[in-house]
């Protein structure tokens, strides 16, 4: 069985700055700080790392758990409404007739290792029309070490019905360095797509197992599958 594994932002869509909108909203309503994230390269991380970073860049000091659930819950109030009227807010290239042919497979499930939150995860995957597509996942809410979400999705379809036996190979597909190092940590194949804010060269000096430029590729990426 092959386990499919996708990064969200940057792989699968553009959310056309709605997160970062967000974050900032969020800092300027808790602590009175302006655009917060500028200046500040947040790709491939996780959602509550990006906040603590934030935090302690601004207050010199560690946030405690109460504070980390309050960014978080109004991040997300604010991640909603900003998704509703993004209007640079996209599908990427090739995705959904991708999608459409992996889901066909029998021997391919989706799912998703990323660093949003699962419900901001959620909301984007929605607003995309993809989340259908998507049958398990990890998140950013799960854990704060990448390559245990990368872990934590594979363990998580193997108890999927009909998938607890049987050989795994795991693909994790995403468009920054740290999706290539986390699916290297968890031992599982990595496929590299610059669609993202990553070129080919610099996605390429990772050493992932597969790179493309982006996934109108379609038969390039089936492949690759076992």
């Amino acid at each position: 069985m092959n386990l499919l594994l996708f990064d969200i932002d940057g792989t699968l869509l553009l959310s056309g700055g709605a997160g970062t909108r967000a974050m900032d909203r969020g800092f300027h309503l808790l602590f009175g700080i302006q655009e917060a994230t500028r200046g500040h390269d947040f790709s491939g991380m996780i959602d509550p790392v990006i906040l603590k970073d934030l935090f302690f860049h601004f207050r010199r000091e560690g946030c405690t758990p109460e504070e980390l659930n309050i960014m978080i819950e109004v991040y997300l109030r604010f991640l909603e409404e900003e998704l509703e009227t993004s209007s640079g807010f996209r599908v990427l290239p090739g995705v959904a007739e991708l999608l459409d042919r992996l889901s066909l497979r029998k021997d391919v499930r989706l799912g998703l290792a990323t660093g949003n939150l699962e419900k901001g995860a959620r909301m984007k995957l929605e607003r995309a029309g993809l989340l259908p597509y998507f049958c398990f996942g990890a998140y950013g809410s799960d854990t704060e070490e990448r390559p245990r979400i990368v872990s934590l999705a594979i363990e998580r379809a193997k108890r999927l019905p009909g998938n607890s036996t049987g050989n795994h190979v795991a693909f994790v597909i995403g468009d920054t360095p740290l999706d290539i190092q986390a699916g290297k940590g968890a031992g599982a194949l990595t496929v590299a797509v610059a669609t993202g804010t990553k070129s080919v060269v610099e996605l390429r000096s990772h050493s992932p197992t597969h790179l493309f430029t982006n996934f109108t590729q379609t038969e390039d990426f089936l492949r690759i599958l076992n």
